[in-house]
C-alpha cells in the first residue's frame, strides 16, 4: 500500500519538457505587455528629445542673431558718439572763427587778424588773406535745396594737394538727399505712382527723369539730380574722393595728401588706399578705361575671363579684356525708339557662346554672339528686370524682377518655374528681387529683395530653404563664394553680411514656410535631428559711406569685393572681413563690378559713363 500510494501521488507531476500549464502562460503574457508599454513610452521619450533638441537649436539660433544684432547697435553707438565729437569740434572750431570775425568788425577792420581759427581741416595756407578763405560760396541747385559737391564745380582733383582740403569742406556741407527713402520710412506711405517714361528705378538707380542727358561732362545742371552727382564741371581725368560721412572706416584716420608711400597708389584719375592696421598684401592696377553713351547698369566677364559685357541704354557691348577693343553691340532694333530702354543685367553662357540680357521692358533677351543676333526672348516678369544668372551647364537660366519674383528658365524650351515672395508679416510694401545668383554645384538660388531678406530656394523642387534676416535696408546684391559655403549679401544699409549656408552643402533638404506660420519657429518646419543648423551671419563688413549696390567674391575665396554709391571699391579679406584697400577712380555711384572667374582681374560700372578693368595681385 505506501508503495501504490507513492506512485499514485506522483501521477500528476508532469514530465520534464512538457508544456507550461495554464499560471505560467498567463505570467509569460503579462510580461510581454509590460514590455510593449516600456517600449512604447521609450518610443514617446525618443520622440519628445528630437522635439526639445530641435527646438534647442532654434533658440540657440535666435539668441546667437540677438547678439550679433547687439553687438551691431553696440557699435553703431560707438560710431555716433564718434561722429558726434567730430561735429563738436568742427562747430566750435567753427564758432571761434566766428566770433574773431566778428571782434575784428567790431574793431573797424574789413578782415579778422592774421590769428584767427581757420576751419577745422583747414590750414592758414589755404585760406585767403588774414585767414578768411578765398573760395567762392557753395553753389546751389537749380530751384533750391542743398549746394552742390564744391569739389565738383570748383576745384580740379587732379591736384591731388587739394584732395584733403575738399574732404574737410564736404564734412562742412549738409548732404543732399538721399534719392531713395529707407524703408522704414518708405512703408507708411502709400504705392509710388506708375513711373512715367524716360525715368530709371530700382537698384542703382533713383527714379530721376535721364532720358535726354548728354554726355557727363556736358549735361545742364537742370538734370544733375542723376544717381548722386552733380554736373561734372572739370576735365576727363578728374576724381571725386570719399564721401566722408558714415562711420567705421580706416579712412577716418588717414591724411589722404600725406599718406606714406606703402598706403598709397596713384595714377592719373584714380588712387587706391591700403588699410594701415592689416598687413600690405595686395596691389591694384587699372588696365583699361571704357566710355560709353550713358549710364553702365552692370559689368559681367565672361567664364574663360577673356570677354567683358556691359549693359547701358538700349545696348550691350562686349569688350576684349586683355586689348579693352569693343569686339561686339547688341541692339534690338525691334525695340521702341522713343524714351529709355536701360539694359539692367548681362550674363555669358558657360559655353561663351550666348548672352543673356535683362531690360526695364520686362524681357529676357539670349542673343547669338556670332551672329549678333536674338535668339530667344523669354516673356513672364511684370515688372523690369533687375537680375541674370546662368547654371553651370548652361541648362537653366535665373532671373529676378521688381515684380517680387525670380524665375527659373529652361533654355531649351523657354518655360519657367515662377519663385513668389508671399510673406504673410509683409511688413515692406515692395519686396522685389533685386538680385540672383545660383550656387556653385547647381542646387541652390539666392535672391536679394528690397524687403531686406534673402532667401534661399531649391532649383529643382522651388521649394524655399532659408529667409535670412539681418539687413536693415534693402538687399541689392549676392554672391556664393567658391565652396558654395558662404554667401555674400550687400544692403542699402551700408554694410555686407556673410552667411554660413554650408549646412545646405552637407545636409538635406530643409522645408520653409514663407511669412510667420503658426509655429514659434518664425514659419520654419522642424527639422529632423540630423538636419544642419540654419544659415546664420557670421561676419559683417563695415566700412562703406553709403549704399552698397554690388558684391563679388574672388574665384579662389580670399576676396570679397564690393562697389558702392560712396564711388569707392573695397576689397576685404573674405576670412576675416577686415578690408585691405579702398579703390577711388569713378566719379558717380560704382553700380555694378564683377570679378573674372579665370583670374586676377575687376570689372566696374558706374553712373559716370564709364566700366573700368582692373588687374590685382596678391604680394605675399
Amino acid at each position: 500500500m505506501p508503495m501504490s500510494a507513492s506512485m499514485f501521488s506522483h501521477r500528476n507531476l508532469a514530465p520534464a519538457g512538457a508544456p507550461p500549464g495554464p499560471s505560467q502562460s498567463s505570467s509569460a503574457a503579462r510580461l510581454t505587455d509590460a514590455f510593449e508599454i516600456i517600449r512604447q513610452e521609450f518610443d514617446v521619450a525618443a520622440s519628445d528629445l528630437a522635439v526639445a533638441r530641435a527646438q534647442r537649436d532654434e533658440f540657440e539660433a535666435k539668441v546667437s542673431s540677438q547678439v550679433n544684432e547687439l553687438n551691431i547697435i553696440r557699435n553703431s553707438l560707438y560710431d555716433l558718439e564718434a561722429q558726434h565729437a567730430k561735429v563738436t569740434k568742427r562747430y566750435e572750431d567753427e564758432l571761434r572763427v566766428t566770433r574773431a570775425e566778428l571782434d575784428a568788425l567790431r574793431r573797424g577792420a574789413s578782415h579778422p587778424t592774421s590769428h584767427s581759427v581757420p576751419p577745422s581741416g583747414l590750414s592758414l595756407s589755404q585760406s585767403g588773406p588774414n585767414g578768411i578763405s578765398s573760395q567762392p560760396p557753395p553753389l546751389s541747385r537749380a530751384g533750391g535745396g542743398p549746394p552742390f559737391d564744391p569739389f565738383m564745380t570748383r576745384r580740379d582733383p587732379r591736384d591731388l594737394a587739394d584732395r584733403d582740403i575738399v574732404m574737410a569742406e564736404r564734412d562742412r556741407l549738409p548732404e543732399p538727399r538721399e534719392t531713395k527713402r529707407l524703408k522704414s520710412e518708405r512703408k507708411d506711405l502709400a504705392p509710388p505712382p506708375a513711373r512715367p517714361s524716360g525715368t530709371m528705378t530700382g537698384p542703382g538707380m533713383p527714379s530721376t527723369p535721364i532720358g535726354h542727358m548728354s554726355h557727363p561732362n556736358t549735361r545742364p545742371a537742370s538734370v544733375a539730380p542723376m544717381l548722386d552727382v552733380p554736373p561734372p564741371m572739370m576735365g576727363p581725368g578728374s576724381l571725386m574722393p570719399t564721401n566722408n560721412s558714415g562711420s567705421g572706416s580706416f579712412l577716418d584716420d588717414i591724411d589722404i595728401q600725406n599718406a606714406p608711400p606703402e598706403l598709397k597708389k596713384e595714377g592719373p584719375d584714380w588712387f587706391a588706399l591700403f588699410n594701415p592696421k592689416v598687413p600690405r598684401v595686395l596691389d591694384v592696377t587699372l588696365v583699361h578705361t571704357l566710355g560709353h553713351e550713358s549710364v553702365v547698369c552692370c559689368v559681367r566677364f565672361s567664364r574663360d575671363g577673356k570677354f567683358l559685357a556691359t549693359g547701358c541704354n538700349r545696348t550691350a557691348q562686349i569688350y576684349d579684356v586683355e586689348t579693352g577693343q569693343k569686339t561686339c553691340v547688341l541692339a534690338d532694333d525691334s525695340a521702341g525708339r522713343s524714351g529709355d530702354l536701360y539694359i539692367r543685367s548681362v550674363c555669358f553662357s558657360p559655353d561663351g557662346k550666348f548672352l543673356a540680357t535683362g531690360a526695364e521692358d520686362k524681357q529676357i533677351r539670349i542673343w547669338d554672339i556670332a551672329k549678333k543676333r536674338i535668339r530667344n526672348i523669354f516673356d513672364g516678369h511684370q515688372q523690369e528686370i533687375y537680375s541674370l544668372d546662368f547654371s553651370a551647364d548652361g541648362h537653366l537660366i535665373v532671373s529676378g524682377s521688381g515684380d517680387r519674383t525670380a524665375r527659373i528658365w529652361d533654355m531649351n524650351d523657354g518655360t519657367s518655374k515662377v519663385l513668389h515672395i508671399e510673406d504673410e508679416d509683409q511688413v515692406y510694401e515692395d519686396a522685389g528681387v533685386t538680385s540672383v545668383a545660383i550656387s556653385p554645384n547647381g542646387l541652390f538660388l539666392a535672391a536679394g529683395s528690397l524687403d531686406t531678406v534673402v532667401r534661399v530656394w531649391d532649383i529643382q523642387s522651388g521649394t524655399l530653404l532659408e529667409k535670412m534676416k539681418g539687413h536693415r535696408d534693402s538687399v541689392y546684391s549676392v554672391a556664393f563664394t567658391p565652396d558654395g559655403k558662404g554667401l555674400i549679401s550687400g544692403s542699402l544699409d551700408k554694410t555686407l553680411k556673410y552667411w554660413d549656408v554650408s549646412g545646405l552643402v552637407a545636409g538635406g533638404v530643409r522645408s520653409k514656410k514663407e511669412g510667420n506660420g503658426s509655429n514659434a519657429s518664425g514659419g520654419m518646419l522642424l527639422r529632423k535631428e540630423t538636419d544642419k543648423p540654419p544659415a546664420q551671419c557670421t561676419m559683417n563688413f563695415t566700412g562703406h559711406k553709403d549704399y552698397v549696390l554690388s558684391v563679388a567674391v574672388s574665384h579662389d575665396g580670399q576676396w570679397v569685393v564690393s562697389g558702392s554709391k560712396d564711388r569707392g571699391v573695397q576689397f576685404w579679406n573674405a576670412h576675416t572681413a577686415l578690408v585691405q584697400c579702398m579703390l577711388q577712380g569713378h566719379k558717380n555711384s560704382v553700380i555694378s563690378i564683377d570679378l573674372s572667374p579665370a583670374g586676377n582681374q575687376l570689372a566696374t560700372g558706374s553712373g559716370d559713363w564709364q566700366a573700368r578693368i582692373w588687374s590685382y595681385t596678391t604680394t605675399s
